[in-house]
């Protein structure tokens, strides 16, 4: 997914880096959901998931109140998306959404990554607990979210294409 120089828009300030297991440095850069590198990533996320699963979502979010975005970039390229947002239904929890990375840099380390990005990203917002829901078809996230001491939970949530929900304590 290469994108023009002007991608990024002028000034906009990078996150972080993500330094992966094979020495490889990315950028990580806050986004809105609706700028170019959230909307591709989105896309690509949907696309997949029809594709692999024959599931579809919408392909684009809308913005929410205190949700936070992050596009992983390598080369001016979104390889990585996810984010945050609140949820109503539990005090203190973020839940984790669209996490979603580029098939080339899967197990490279950058699932893993992004994934502890995010739980920090809620930590400094204040949450203290991150839940999120996945369809049982998606076994590689949910090898993902075991390993990094996510816990299966009830559910949370309506979402009538999900079955599985998970959470993991941010603090003590």
């Amino acid at each position: 997914m290469e994108h023009p120089e002007s991608f990024a828009p002028q000034g906009a300030p990078l996150h972080t880096a993500l330094h992966l297991r094979d020495d490889r440095i990315l950028a990580v850069r806050e986004v809105e959901v609706t700028e170019p590198a959230a909307l591709e990533a989105q896309h690509a996320y949907a696309t997949e998931l029809l594709e692999r699963f024959g599931f579809s979502i919408p392909t684009s979010d809308e913005p929410q109140e205190g949700a936070r975005f992050i596009a992983i970039l390598h080369d001016n390229t979104v390889v990585g998306y996810g984010g945050i947002r609140p949820v109503p239904t539990r005090l203190a929890a973020a839940e984790v959404k669209r996490m979603w990375v580029d098939d080339q840099w899967r197990r490279s380390g950058l699932g893993s990554a992004l994934l502890r990005r995010l739980e920090e990203i809620a930590a400094e917002d204040g949450y203290r607990e991150v839940v999120l829901d996945t369809n049982g078809a998606l076994s590689e996230a949910i090898r993902l979210y075991e390993r990094a001491g996510y816990r299966r939970v009830r559910r949370y949530n309506d979402n009538p294409d999900v079955e599985l929900f998970f959470a993991k304590d941010l603090v003590g």
